[in-house]
């Protein structure tokens, strides 16, 4: 892939993940590559990177749109989350380096601060740490193989639009198990960090759906 088709995929990924672009509206090429600064050639090769990572879909005359997820999917995607999540939280747990340990923390202590952030909270802020906060306990797996799989499920975009349902008390209960999570990782306790994973994420898919009051993720 040329530097400028990385450059687009980045650009458009971004764009998918902060719900920049609407659900159900199309892309077109001509409109991306302006937004992207790039040509139409680099354009669609970032496209068919983000079909396959199923961030984008196709319909059957080869229009391209952003992604509705049914009720159905969005149930699928949170099941998966949980196996992968918390299997990546099980290995951490014995791999883990002081260096990661701190980072946690560190971006913890941003997310807390977006959560208390005056006249009201950071929403950006704490997706953007809450997105590092979760992948450097990917990396800190060990595992080429669920880091792949990550970006099929726990990068797809429904994820990020949680955040709209967000109130405080449901964030404070997010950092609040950030805290516990970090506490298991230096105890090497690979089922306490897989539990706390499992129902930090079960609390953000009942948020998703619009039945829970405890939001998460």
């Amino acid at each position: 892939m040329s530097r400028a088709s990385d450059t687009a995929y980045e650009i458009i990924r971004e764009k998918l993940s902060k719900g920049d672009l609407v659900p159900g509206s199309q892309l077109k090429e001509e409109e991306l590559a302006e937004l992207c600064g790039v040509s139409r050639t680099p354009v669609r090769d970032a496209l068919r990177r983000l079909e396959a990572e199923m961030l984008i879909r196709r319909n059957e005359t080869q229009r391209i749109f952003v992604p509705e997820w049914s009720a159905d999917e969005v149930e699928d995607i949170f099941s998966l989350r949980v196996l992968l999540e918390g299997h990546a939280a099980a290995r951490a747990a014995q791999r883990i380096t002081q260096d990661e340990i701190d980072e946690m923390r560190r971006c913890n202590e941003l997310i807390n601060k977006a959560i208390h952030a005056s006249p009201r909270l950071d929403a950006e802020a704490f997706v953007a740490n809450n997105r590092v906060f979760h992948a450097i306990l990917f990396t800190a797996a060990r595992s080429e193989r669920l880091s792949k799989a990550r970006s099929l499920v726990v990068e797809q975009t429904i994820l990020h639009h949680t955040a709209r349902n967000y109130d405080r008390t449901g964030l404070a209960r997010s950092h609040a198990d950030h805290e516990e999570l970090v506490v298991a990782l230096l105890a090497r306790d690979s089922e306490w960090a897989r539990s706390i994973l499992h129902n930090h994420i079960r609390r953000a898919y009942h948020v998703t759906i619009g039945d829970g009051s405890d939001p998460d993720a």
